[in-house]
């Protein structure tokens, strides 16, 4: 009857339910899905940035890694199969790092192209001293020049061929105080009319006067005489078989750029400046990059060479970028 009076054990549990969906779980796939986008748009990046030869070179190293390995790798830039330590490249004493094909080639370029240009300006160099000797033979051959002789002054400058007609004392090439041409000059105009009509280079004029003043009641001077002699100098040559086409330049310069840059009235400072010009020359005239004809050592020499054929004493040049010497009493006379 003990039994009886045992009670019985109740055990209680507490179930604890409700609110389940606020648990972590959600947020580690998020993690990871965010994580796996991460890495795909990286692969996506470095697919698109990676060249070809390194995308072989990947291709190549899944393929046969040990074999590849072996060799210090496979495909362009670090690691390529011809580089003697992978990563390395050829040079070992290198510190930046291997060079890709593409630094060298712009480099390489640059140079073709200025080999090239420099043997175009050494083949123009040698037709304009060819056409320099063809002048000076047609003006040795031809009795009617060759009594002008030492009056055309024929140099090669940085510009091209230049052709000077100058004022002897006694044989100016125009009439006093204009631009009408005198009869030995269009004889000289039309012999180089045909002859430069012959080159493929382009041509420009330039009218010079010396420094003796003159002007008119008009207000006519030596700019406007220069100008017009020089187009009246481009005129006869067009008259002589020169292609109007050809002609670039056609300018007066006064007496601001003296061939005998000593002496501004020497009488060989009034004169018709053709230039046969070269293909940089011609390229600076068409982008206003317009060179002045101003005279240099060259010329310099021919002002002596004509004043020993005329026995005229001429002083010597002054230092290059110096002043125009200039007197105190201009002399008398026209142009």
């Amino acid at each position: 009857m003990a039994d009886e009076g045992q009670k019985p054990i109740i055990v209680k549990r507490v179930k604890k339910g409700g609110h389940g969906h606020h648990g972590g779980a959600w947020k580690i796939a998020y993690a990871d899905f965010v994580t796996a986008m991460m890495a795909f748009f990286l692969l996506m990046w470095l697919l698109g940035s990676t060249t070809k030869g390194d995308m072989e070179g990947i291709a190549n190293y899944f393929k046969t890694p040990l074999k590849v390995a072996m060799q210090g790798g496979s495909g362009s830039g670090s690691g390529n199969s011809n580089s003697i330590l992978q990563g390395g490249g050829k040079d070992l004493t290198r510190r930046n790092g291997q060079v890709k094909n593409g630094d060298i080639e712009p480099n390489k370029k640059s140079m073709d192209l200025k080999s090239a240009r420099e043997a175009l300006e050494k083949q123009e160099a040698a037709r304009l001293e060819e056409l320099k000797q063809r002048i000076q033979q047609t003006i040795d051959a031809n009795p009617l020049l060759r009594k002008y002789k030492n009056q055309l002054l024929l140099d090669v400058t940085s510009e091209g061929l230049r052709i000077q007609i100058v004022d002897e004392k006694n044989r100016p090439m125009f009439a006093s105080a204009s631009a009408q041409l005198q009869p030995y000059t269009r004889d000289i105009l039309d012999v180089l009319g045909l002859v430069l009509n012959d080159v493929p280079n382009r041509i420009g004029l330039s009218g010079h006067t010396d420094s003796t003043p003159y002007s008119t009641a008009e207000g006519y001077t030596n700019w406007e005489l220069s100008a017009d002699r020089a187009n009246a100098s481009r005129r006869e040559l067009v008259h002589g078989g020169l292609s109007d086409a050809k002609i670039l330049r056609v300018v007066g310069l006064g007496s601001a750029v003296h061939l005998d840059r000593a002496d501004p009235f020497n009488p060989i400072n009034r004169r018709i400046s053709i230039l046969v010009m070269n293909k940089r020359t011609e390229n600076a005239v068409l982008h206003d990059g317009t060179p002045l004809d101003v005279p240099g050592e060259s010329a310099d020499a021919a002002v002596k060479a004509v004043a020993e054929a005329t026995g005229a004493g001429v002083a010597a040049p002054v230092e290059k970028g110096g002043g125009l010497a200039q007197p105190a009493a201009a002399p008398a006379g026209k142009k």
